[in-house]
């Protein structure tokens, strides 16, 4: 069962809805039991203390951590806990999840964060939790790491308000690997920034920091500038090349065309990934336009770039 699944039941019974009704008679009518079910439940797997209803409390939270605040639980069992404790208030576990936004492992972060954005109190009060995330990111005598994971759960806050920080890390941190954060913390948010921020990375001096603008743009509804992932055709990266490439296509966007075409050939692309992205894209656009540069494709001395080409044919009908 996944995770989205799991949140789910355990919110819906905390708001007192009910997924499923039945009888006695009907749990004990087999005609009316999925196959499986009635023998896996008879064998006590899943007793009150593994339910995905029952709730953590306060001792199992707190039973993670030492004195000093530092998980002695493997990363499982933390998300374990966790999640089976949506409905619980427990103001002194505040401290110690929030602890668990810097963790290494990248799920126990997410899972943290969406622990604490449930809570009523003692996350989104002045000075606490989110107000320390936030000073967290914006203090560069702080490590570029920890920096980066205070971006990353800026992002899983989902508040409107995270996106100033954001866009002054993208703008102004110092560390590449902040800034990306910062790139991927708006795409969670659905979001291109107060001041179009989003764009503003596409120009930036790191290869991961263009990449991780341009992987955002096509997974945020509410990005239009194409203009600045079009510029992108000529990046003296192959990778970004690549990435701009396909996005064009994905958004569909048909003033690329040109572009595109001239990406196709192996007179002015070396890198065959680009070629097959341009290719493909071409196809998504569907311009007739493009129709000779698919059909050039088809003799590709790469075979992916003439695989691209055909499907690319299939779609304007070549």
């Amino acid at each position: 069962m996944t995770k989205m699944i799991r949140r789910f039941l355990v919110s819906t019974a905390a708001l007192g809805l009910a997924a499923v009704t039945s009888s006695a008679s009907a749990d004990n009518n087999a005609a009316a039991t999925h196959a499986g079910r009635a023998s896996v439940y008879k064998s006590g797997a899943f007793d009150n203390n593994n339910s995905l209803e029952s709730v953590s409390t306060t001792t199992a939270i707190r039973s993670m951590f030492d004195k000093n605040g530092n998980p002695t639980v493997a990363s499982t069992r933390i998300w374990q806990v966790l999640e089976h404790g949506e409905k619980l208030e427990c103001l002194s576990c505040i401290p110690l999840v929030a602890g668990l936004l810097y963790d290494a492992q990248p799920k126990t972060r997410e899972i943290a964060a969406w622990w604490l954005r449930r809570r009523i109190f003692g996350v989104f009060d002045d000075g606490k939790v989110y107000s320390q995330v936030i000073d967290t990111l914006g203090d560069s005598s702080q490590p570029e790491t920890r920096r980066a994971y205070a971006a990353s759960a800026l992002g899983e806050f989902l508040l409107f308000a995270g996106r100033a920080p954001l866009a002054a890390a993208i703008r102004n941190d110092g560390s590449a690997l902040v800034r990306q954060s910062a790139v991927a913390a708006l795409e969670r948010m659905n979001t291109d920034g107060p001041k179009h921020e989003l764009s503003v990375a596409m120009g930036d001096g790191d290869v991961s920091v263009r990449l991780a603008a341009v992987h955002a743009a096509t997974r945020i509804n509410v990005f239009t500038d194409v203009a600045a992932i079009a510029g992108l055709v000529g990046d003296e990266q192959a990778s970004v090349r690549q990435a701009a490439a396909a996005a064009l296509g994905t958004m569909r966007v048909s003033d690329s065309v040109d572009s595109l075409v001239m990406l196709s050939s192996p007179e002015n692309e070396p890198d065959a990934n680009v070629r097959k992205a341009a290719v493909w894209s071409l196809g998504l656009i569907g311009d007739a336009g493009g129709a000779d540069a698919i059909i050039a494709a088809q003799k590709d001395p790469n075979a992916f770039v003439r695989d691209a080409a055909r499907a690319a044919s299939l779609r304007l009908a070549l």
